[in-house]
């Protein structure tokens, strides 16, 4: 049973993007063509050069505000202002979702890559406000984007998790290798099963998954 591997847990750290909403919403679709117009702003590139260096900065740095602020000493409160300037009406309550969260026993927290300003907006968007006792987002990271083991410090420290008695639920399966060596019970919410060590748990619908957790 599911739920027997999870009797430990009384923290709960929740991903954002593509974690809280289905990746069919696609908001990175929206984001993309701004992170590559910033990248092209700042280094000249054209389009597809600059599209293809965002995600490069992604890929090595683990976001491309990271790559911006290394390479080219970028305002990141500007960038994340810019990019996580979209529309998303489109994001639908999900109050199954809410209420299988809310029954979790112990603190429920959202820890995003994304900017304050987005991730409020997400939450709101999708009724799930309430059900989280705190969010920190990349500025409480110190900029410090997952899956650096940093930023895991340093937002497990202001919040206060113990990773031994915590689980983290992620679609980014390399943001699961540090709170699996910490001790996290780790869950990659994605529609494509990884069977990789970090992972304890794979899924493609959280909220079933944790009706079968409180099971």
């Amino acid at each position: 049973m599911v739920a027997e591997h999870f009797e430990h847990v009384d923290t709960w750290v929740f991903d954002l993007d593509n974690t809280l909403y289905h990746p069919s919403a696609d908001l990175f679709g929206l984001m993309d063509p701004k992170f590559a117009a910033y990248v092209m702003r700042v280094t000249g590139f054209d389009k597809d050069r600059a599209a293809e260096q965002a995600n490069a900065y992604w890929e090595t740095h683990g976001s491309t505000l990271a790559g911006l602020m290394k390479e080219h000493n970028v305002d990141p409160h500007h960038f994340l202002a810019e990019v996580h300037d979209i529309d998303i009406s489109h994001l639908t309550k999900a109050p199954d979702l809410a209420e299988a969260i809310g029954v979790l026993p112990g603190r429920k927290i959202v820890y995003t890559n994304g900017s304050n300003y987005h991730a409020t907006r997400v939450l709101k968007a999708r009724g799930l406000s309430h059900a989280f006792d705190a969010v920190y987002a990349i500025e409480h990271a110190e900029l410090t984007p997952k899956p650096h083991a940093q930023s895991f410090a340093t937002v497990f420290a202001r919040a206060e998790v113990t990773p031994t008695s915590a689980a983290m639920f992620e679609d980014e399966a390399r943001n699961l290798a540090v709170p699996h060596a910490l001790g996290m019970r780790t869950v990659h919410v994605n529609e494509t099963p990884l069977d990789a060590p970090h992972v304890h748990h794979s899924t493609d619908d959280l909220t079933d998954f944790l009706s079968q957790v409180t099971r």
